[in-house]
């Protein structure tokens, strides 16, 4: 087992470390001051049930990031197994909002279509994580339906395999 104390030199290692968790991949939307606005995301997690909160975690780098932290309202889309071409499209570097639209939140978030999971979230904390940071929000509404999810592990995208 490979070793390592985390620091500048050792960045590619640490993020390597961390690869090593599978997570699911959502794209998260909102409705910024010039339009509508979206991420991908894998820093996604419940943490709370009363009151139902979750978090994610956008990166300070993004040209997104002040859209999305500064939203009174966001939509979290977990990513069906064949929405490759959706989370890559909103992990691009850009301004562009791409990908199938299915109206938008009562709240006036922009909706994507055929995800297998939809929290319709108001921002309720943003707190400080470093180069990124902690947003969570109480979950308005929830939608889901049956599916195969999409995954990230290791740098790499697939889907969950069923073992009998």
């Amino acid at each position: 087992m490979n070793e390592l104390t985390p620091g500048p030199e050792e960045a590619r290692a640490f993020r390597t470390a961390l690869g090593r968790y599978a997570t699911g991949v959502t794209v998260v939307t909102a409705m910024g001051a010039d339009g509508p606005v979206g991420m991908t995301a894998n820093s996604f997690t419940a943490l709370s049930l009363d009151p139902p909160l979750v978090l994610w975690c956008p990166a300070r780098r993004s040209a997104r990031f002040a859209a999305l932290t500064a939203a009174p309202h966001f939509a979290i889309h977990v990513l069906a197994h064949d929405q490759l071409d959706l989370g890559l499209a909103f992990a691009r570097a850009g301004d562009a909002f791409v990908g199938p639209q299915d109206g938008t939140t009562p709240e006036g978030a922009p909706a994507l279509a055929g995800v297998l999971a939809r929290f319709d979230c108001a921002a309720h904390a943003l707190h400080d994580g470093g180069d990124h940071a902690i947003l969570v929000g109480r979950v308005l509404r929830a939608r889901f339906r049956d599916g195969a999810p999409l995954l990230f592990w290791g740098g790499l995208y697939g889907d969950f395999l069923k073992h009998d």
